[in-house]
């Protein structure tokens, strides 16, 4: 099939390189030039692991094309949008990208196309942007909604092998065209409306946000009766009801989805009159826990002040540099704004000073670097190069006390307590290591 994609962020080029690889002949459509010269010389311009391999690959054999002009997609049979929706300071979603692309396409179709909305959208807009954009087109232009759901750092996976494909129409000849365009993925395929279709995709990452905040609420309990998280969760995880996953105890979610959609459910929900109460409590815990980590922490240090401790992580997840909504950046603003000296480590991610990072803290480009005369470290992220650590070389590099707070609960803290450590993990018995 000829297909475009619109947008070359994480889902969209992602969607288009694997479309590509398919055997689709794709054309994606990113206006930032710089951006999409980047990616006609085979640069993806983020990590993520296999897409550079896709890349190369479509754009060896000539199925994936890019350009910085929409008109190119005019006459496609697919139009896949999938620019970004980001987050408002008041939870709202900033659908002006969506509305700019539907305007363009409304005015520039002139034969039949079926149009794809794989952004996140609040449930309801579909309904809406064909009233408003597509009436005067409504023969020409099928409009699907068909939310992705795709985890950073196993997109490429997540694409050929999702749990499932959820499709919004109207229209029931759109299913077939999906079919074709998904014909080598044997996922269930989910159909239903378009506004239902919508919330699939907020209901579901609002309910896996809840289980983090849950588990991190119950984390907190544990540290106060004396118990530990670690055989909690994993017995809780065994029942079938329940599930293991994200169950980890830590420091709450972060990344573009989570915090985004969220706090999006919780503002389309007070627009419609309902108070999500629930919803409201997962935002509060979440955002909490980054305080309790700095409370733990000045409790083990005796102060902040002064004091010079190692941020290690920096990304919301290992596999991914993506920094966006990740604990490190409230973590570092705190840790600075109580006086202490930081230095920073990830193995992929940086921190850009426009992001609002405040001075005071040191990137380092290597981890025993960022833990030289450190009096304390904080684990953000659980990167196997933390878990796997000569940590009895590290500990030759700090000073007294050699605080680690373990956000993330992925170190042995026996060995660290035996190796003369001052440990601590999040709902963790640390009391009686330290």
């Amino acid at each position: 099939m000829n297909v475009s994609v619109i947008g070359a962020g994480y889902v969209g080029l992602v969607a288009a390189c694997c479309l590509a690889n398919s055997g689709h002949n794709v054309i994606c459509i990113e206006n930032n030039r710089e951006k999409c010269l980047m990616l006609i010389n085979g640069h993806v311009p983020f990590f993520e692991k296999g897409l550079e391999a896709l890349l190369a690959r479509g754009l060896e054999n000539g199925k994936l094309n890019f350009y910085s002009n929409i008109s190119y997609a005019k006459y496609s049979e697919v139009i896949m949008v999938a620019v970004g929706t980001p987050s408002q300071p008041d939870g709202r979603v900033d659908l002006s990208q969506i509305f700019r692309v539907m305007s363009e396409i409304s005015e520039m179709i002139s034969t039949p196309v079926t149009l794809i909305m794989k952004s996140t959208v609040p449930p309801g807009l579909g309904l809406q942007l064909q009233q408003r954009f597509l009436n005067g087109n409504s023969h020409l232009i099928s409009y699907v909604s068909n939310p992705e759901f795709l985890r950073e750092g196993r997109a490429v996976k997540d694409w050929y092998d999702p749990e499932r494909i959820v499709a919004g129409t109207e229209i029931p000849g759109t299913i077939e065209i999906l079919r074709k365009l998904y014909n080598d993925i044997g996922a269930p395929l989910c159909i239903m409306d378009i506004s239902s279709a919508e919330m699939v995709k907020y209901a579901s990452n609002a309910f896996l946000a809840t289980k983090i905040s849950f588990i991190n609420e119950i984390a907190n309990l544990c540290e106060l009766v004396g118990a530990d998280i670690e055989p909690v969760a994993r017995a809780v995880g065994m029942d079938s009801r329940i599930g293991s996953h994200f169950l980890q105890a830590g420091l709450g979610y972060g990344g573009s989805c989570f915090p985004k959609d969220t706090k999006g459910l919780d503002f389309i929900s007070t627009l419609n009159g309902h108070t999500f109460n629930l919803l409201k409590a997962v935002i509060e815990v979440n955002a909490r826990q980054r305080v309790v980590a700095i409370r733990k922490l000045s409790r083990m240090l005796g102060t902040l002040c002064g004091k010079r401790i190692a941020v290690l992580g920096l990304s919301f997840k290992p596999g991914t540099d993506d920094i966006r909504e990740s604990p490190s950046l409230d973590i570092i603003r705190m840790l600075v704004d109580e006086g202490a000296e930081v230095s920073a480590f990830d193995p992929m991610a940086r921190l850009p000073q426009h992001r609002g990072i405040p001075q005071g803290f040191i990137m380092c480009t290597d981890v025993l670097d960022a833990l030289e005369s450190c009096h304390g470290a904080v684990v953000i992220t659980e990167w196997r190069e933390f878990v796997e650590l000569d940590w009895e070389k590290a500990h030759s590099l700090m000073i007294p006390p050699r605080v680690v707070l373990d956000g993330r609960n992925c170190l042995d803290p026996l060995k660290l307590s035996a190796l003369g450590y001052v440990y601590a993990g999040m709902g963790r018995m640390s009391g009686k290591l330290c």
